[in-house]
């Protein structure tokens, strides 16, 4: 899974990016899409990464409460699975064991693991490599409940905003409220791995996606931040109850790839 999230582009990412070189008008914009569909497929044809960093491994876990773990820890099992992708794969490691003393790990562990228990028996692993030049331009900000959906969206904006180029745009931008400082950052970075095209569930939440993917796109940072109405591919955004005086708020950054496979044991 680390190996192929690396080398091969979802389909739904894909189709929003041909999408989107439909629909530039800027020459500039409609190269810059049509050149990273052409990365893309050489990444699939001469099975290499479709990006140099490869990213520090990130592993959702949906693990059933009838289900148990046998022959060691789940923990020990994903970074070993991390370990061995990384090295079969030639895929670039850059974990420091430290973030001050910054030596690396030399294999690209420890992985980040976030468990989630779940009904049923199924064992739901989804891998997706975070590389930094997104997640650097992501934020964080203990908003107060009088600021408001303006608040959020302002956020949101100014996130977007002062990120310019740097995330390899057109971007998927993961929205997180509510919760605590904590469960809004984890809820931003699941809403990226959701199916682009797929909306939340609550009305009021999807019609804020639709507005708010229209308004980054506004800003006209474009593709590889050369201007033009492609900012964005997607807003997606999860939402959580939280404590009568707060209104937490994550944006998390993802780049035209943000990469991402599944599988159920």
């Amino acid at each position: 899974m680390c190996v192929e999230a690396n080398r091969v582009i979802n389909r739904d990412i894909l189709s929003a990016l041909e999408a989107a070189a439909g629909s530039e008008t800027k020459p500039g914009a409609k190269n810059v899409l049509s050149l990273l569909m052409e990365n893309a497929k050489v990444a699939v044809e001469d099975s290499l990464p479709i990006c140099q960093d490869t990213g520090m491994a990130v592993v959702f876990v949906e693990i059933g409460q009838d289900t148990r773990v046998t022959g060691g820890g789940l923990y020990d099992a994903i970074n070993q699975g991390v370990r061995e992708g990384y090295e079969t794969g030639y895929l670039r490691k850059s974990i420091v064991s430290d973030p001050i003393a910054r030596v690396n790990t030399g294999d690209n562990t420890p992985a980040v693991i976030h468990c989630r228990i779940v009904p049923g028996s199924r064992l739901k692993i989804t891998v997706a490599p975070k590389g930094f030049g997104s997640e650097n331009m992501s934020a964080v900000k203990m908003l107060k409940p009088s600021d408001g959906i303006a608040g959020v969206k302002a956020f949101v904006l100014e996130t977007v905003k002062n990120a310019g180029p740097n995330p390899c745009p057109p971007l998927i931008v993961g929205v997180g409220l509510g919760g605590t400082f904590e469960k809004c950052a984890l809820l931003a970075k699941t809403a990226l791995i959701r199916r682009l095209g797929e909306r939340n569930p609550n009305e009021y939440w999807a019609r804020f996606e639709t507005e708010m993917l229209e308004a980054v796109n506004s800003l006209n940072i474009g593709p590889a931040g050369l201007g033009g109405r492609t900012t964005a591919l997607a807003v997606h955004a999860e939402v959580y109850p939280t404590h009568i005086a707060g209104l937490p708020a994550a944006v998390n950054i993802g780049c035209h790839v943000t990469r991402h496979k599944e599988a159920e044991l």
